[in-house]
């Protein structure tokens, strides 16, 4: 990606809207950012890592990870195009990462440091704003997840999401958008007790599936 190709991306992000293109030339001409590719599975940023930036997800998908001693993988979220990472980070005291970064697919990332962040803010309100509702999101992001993992049984879980599935994809049989391990790391918890509940929900005729597909059968009992 160039960088007249680079402009023309900012300048459809919503946190870089009221911005000319004449303003993102000059601002960007500054070496206070960086954009790297990474491939899939490499990891991005390490838990403790200090940061130092602000991440923009220009393509693909990111997933931030919790790895506890036992060794179990909790995925608190997955982050895509336009997402941004680091925001609720960068200008804390204790700005390290608690967990780890991993690119899902190949990433592309522009990496924004401190210096220019604060340009941006002082040159346009909107997107100090922005930023601004970008850190508020993080912070539910991360309060849900802990509240979803606290209250909820490992059935509840495959519950909801499959009602939220059955909204979007407005059908009764999801097509799973990830695998069977990668969705038992959404939950936080082992694959084998993602398989053994499915299974459980199988023969309680709630769900059938494969290895592509969950059909919903009642689930509202």
């Amino acid at each position: 990606m160039n960088h007249p190709d680079l402009i023309a991306v900012l300048s459809c992000h919503g946190l870089f809207l009221d911005f000319s293109e004449e303003e993102l030339n000059q601002v960007f001409r500054a070496h206070y950012y960086e954009k790297r590719e990474y491939e899939k599975d490499q990891v991005i940023h390490f838990q403790n890592e200090c940061c130092r930036t602000m991440d923009l997800i220009l393509s693909g998908r990111v997933a931030v990870q919790n790895l506890d001693c036992e060794g179990n993988v909790m995925t608190i979220n997955i982050f895509q195009d336009g997402d941004v990472l680091g925001a609720n980070l960068i200008f804390s005291s204790r700005n390290n990462y608690p967990m780890t970064v991993l690119a899902q697919s190949q990433v592309v990332i522009l990496h924004l440091h401190k210096e220019l962040i604060l340009e941006l803010c002082q040159m346009n309100r909107t997107f100090m704003i922005g930023l601004m509702k970008a850190i508020s999101d993080k912070t539910l992001i991360l309060t849900d997840k802990i509240s979803a993992i606290s209250m909820k049984s490992i059935r509840q879980c495959i519950i909801d999401f499959l009602r939220y599935e059955s909204q979007i994809q407005k059908s009764q049989v999801i097509q799973l958008p990830s695998s069977k391990k990668e969705l038992a790391q959404r939950f936080g918890i082992q694959r084998s007790s993602l398989s053994r509940e499915l299974n459980k929900m199988r023969q309680d005729q709630m769900i059938d599936f494969n290895t592509k597909t969950i059909t919903i059968k009642n689930i509202n009992g």
